[in-house]
């Protein structure tokens, strides 16, 4: 008999959206855009998402749905600029999840 796949049924995609809007509100916020959060080693995510007030993701998958809905977002934000959603509140906290590349002397 095969074993269930619980990682795939309506529930647990409904609880995965629920966390993925959670994590990209949290990242939109902070300036932070999809390639960004895919960049995040395995020890940032979690602190990340312990940031967001959400238990880090099992999966790769969770980032992914994080991710697209970014790009929704900032889609979204480019048509519609002057919206009060649009506007990125924490920005001066990116620098604490993406650190910008060391230049060489």
């Amino acid at each position: 008999m095969d074993e269930p796949d619980f990682a795939h049924t309506d529930r647990a995609a409904q609880s995965r959206l629920a966390k993925a809007r959670a994590l990209a509100g949290f990242a939109w916020d902070r300036g932070i855009d999809s390639a960004e959060v895919l960049a995040f080693t395995d020890a940032v995510a979690r602190k990340f998402a312990r940031a967001a007030g959400v238990n880090p993701p099992g999966s790769g998958e969770t980032w992914r749905v994080v991710a697209g809905l970014l790009d929704e977002k900032a889609q979204w934000a480019l048509r519609n600029p002057d919206h009060p959603a649009a506007a990125r509140a924490h920005r001066d906290e990116k620098i604490m999840w993406v650190k910008p590349p060391i230049t060489p002397w």
